[in-house]
């Protein structure tokens, strides 16, 4: 295995600030929480001020969306991403949304803080290069059919542009188990964590596909002692246009939240 991200800080956690609140420094895990899709003004301000209340700071939710099935919902655009700078003005919370490819890259890094590069999209180098030029906080999704080794070199790809902000977000690879979404590798993400000093964010939303196992995903990510998770919650589920099977209300994930707090307390870790 290819180990030039692990030496280039020789061997100390790469810290990212990712708003004036939070840095990543290895003891820390950050939630960051939201729909997977920005479907109305109402609704991604609900989830705002949800978040906020609760004490979530980085709200999550895709304005384009790479959807495998073209009939689907494909996301609000730009319009989208203004109702999600407005919800982060009115409740002071950092924005995370996906980058599909070079068409939307320049409109996402105007909105959004961090920039989320999305599974499909691990493999675009136009987009991981443009990433490194943006300078802001990077979450580099694994593609489902990406080796370790793989997600690291694309990594590389943002650094040798000169941002190192880069956090790694495991999100479950295809195997051959079809009862759930896809396989959360969580011995990918043990390598991973003793291979490079990148920060390693869990998606147990992707992952399973289904919410009645997030929650469980969750707690068992924040017991691995990752650095950050990335959860899918939306106001009214039913309705959801975008991964509604997967999805956890907001009773569920205020649950959820107060249950993280106390295993990241256990394994030495601050919720944040």
């Amino acid at each position: 295995m290819d180990l030039k991200c692990a030496k280039k800080y020789d061997n100390d956690f790469h810290e990212i600030e990712l708003n004036p609140e939070i840095t990543l420094t290895g003891k820390e895990t950050v939630v960051m929480a939201g729909p997977c899709a920005i479907e109305s003004r109402d609704q991604i301000l609900a989830s705002a001020e949800f978040m906020s209340h609760l004490g979530v700071k980085i709200l999550r939710g895709g304005a384009f969306k790479p959807r495998t099935n073209p009939y689907s919902f494909q996301g609000s655009g730009e319009e989208g991403l203004s109702w999600m700078a407005e919800a982060r003005d009115r409740y002071g919370l950092t924005l995370i949304t996906e980058v599909t490819d070079m068409a939307n890259f320049d409109t996402v890094a105007k909105y959004t803080d961090i920039i989320q590069i999305g599974a499909k999209a691990m493999y675009n180098h136009s987009v991981l290069k443009a990433a490194g030029a943006a300078k802001k906080p990077i979450l580099l999704k694994r593609h489902f059919g990406a080796t370790v080794d793989e997600l690291m070199k694309m990594a590389d790809y943002i650094i040798l542009q000169g941002n190192a902000n880069v956090m790694f977000c495991e999100r479950g690879i295809r195997t051959f188990e079809s009862s759930s979404r896809f396989t959360l590798d969580l011995c990918g993400a043990a390598v991973m964590q003793e291979r490079s000093r990148q920060p390693m964010v869990l998606d147990p939303s992707h992952a399973i596909g289904y919410s009645f196992g997030v929650p469980k995903l969750a707690k068992a990510a924040i017991a691995f002692g990752c650095d950050g998770v990335i959860i899918e919650v939306h106001p009214d589920r039913q309705y959801a246009q975008c991964d509604k099977d997967q999805a956890l209300s907001h009773e569920e994930f205020k649950l959820l939240y107060s249950q993280m707090k106390d295993i990241a307390k256990v394994v030495g870790r601050e919720l944040v």
